[in-house]
């Protein structure tokens, strides 16, 4: 699907579910992986990711459109077009939009990444798990308040 085809969906689904025309430029960007799409305040554009339809096809890809034509027709209208608004959530509910997308295959599993470094607390022995190195003379332990010592752990443990 190109994007010229999509600017036809996304009009179309703008004039069936809202009633009202969609007069601005919707494309895709393959670059959006975390995201199923985004809406421009400065542009009024719409950006969709097309590894969505690719993986979950046109239903899921068509709940995202909506989603970001709530954040678009909201916002032309000077109403609450942010996720944390009522009018937006209302608005979501009513014409069957996605809260969130689901997350694409390959993305699976690299949230939960494995522990890289260990602070332990030199007096009570507490210890820290986390996944960044920090500097340990910048922190104090949370429980007894003593100095940290970072380790590195090894990766093919997982913790």
């Amino acid at each position: 699907m190109d994007n010229k085809v999509l600017q036809q969906w996304v009009e179309k689904v703008s004039l069936e579910s809202f009633g009202r025309p969609f007069l601005h430029k919707a494309t895709f960007n393959a670059r959006l992986k975390a995201t199923g799409g985004r809406y421009f305040t400065r542009t009024h554009h719409i950006e969709i990711s097309p590894h969505q339809l690719d993986s979950y096809g046109p239903e899921e890809t068509e709940k995202i459109i909506k989603h970001e034509l709530c954040h678009y027709h909201l916002h032309i209208m000077k109403r609450g077009y942010q996720h944390r608004d009522a009018d937006f959530k209302t608005l979501l509910a009513h014409v069957g939009g996605s809260r969130y997308c689901k997350s694409l295959p390959e993305r699976i599993g690299k949230k939960a990444t494995a522990f890289r470094y260990k602070l332990v607390c030199r007096h009570c022995g507490m210890e820290y798990l986390r996944k960044r190195k920090v500097d340990p003379s910048k922190y104090v332990c949370g429980k007894c308040r003593g100095k940290l010592l970072l380790f590195m752990l090894d990766n093919s443990s997982g913790s």
